[in-house]
């Protein structure tokens, strides 16, 4: 069975989880960062390469009223770029609120400043991550 991986896409930081081998829980989480998407990219298909990925789910920044805005359209052309770049399937999750519950969730482990900035990404796409295995799961 090959690891489902988890993606926060953003603009000067990606957050990254990869799954278990059970693909039941999120097993390792890392933080990109580069604002060159290419770069981001690049990186993101060693870490796909190096844990034996086998489907990645990108998460999709849907408004509160489930439109869709400018960063969902980023995000949908990333999660296209990823599909051909790894030819894995590359999923959608709705990711409303997880940076929210991510930032909620360091507060309550006393990240602040910096170490939070440094880590509120991987949260979010281990959440993203959690919120798919879960569905899977179901």
């Amino acid at each position: 069975m090959k690891k489902i991986m988890g993606i926060d896409y953003g603009d000067s930081r990606t957050g990254v989880a990869i799954s278990d081998l059970l693909c039941s829980i999120v097993g390792s989480t890392f933080v990109i960062r580069s604002r060159n998407t290419e770069k981001a990219l690049e990186d993101i298909l060693q870490l796909v390469k190096q844990n034996d990925v086998g489907q990645i789910v990108v998460g999709l920044p849907k408004n509160m009223d489930g439109t869709e805005g400018p960063r969902a359209v980023l995000c949908r052309e990333f999660a296209q770029k990823l599909e051909s770049l790894t030819g894995l399937p590359v999923a959608m999750w709705d990711e409303r609120r997880t940076t929210v519950e991510a930032h909620n969730i360091l507060s309550q482990h006393n990240y602040h400043g910096k170490k939070r900035k440094e880590t509120v990404d991987a949260v979010a796409a281990s959440l993203i991550l959690s919120g798919y295995l879960d569905y899977l799961a179901r």
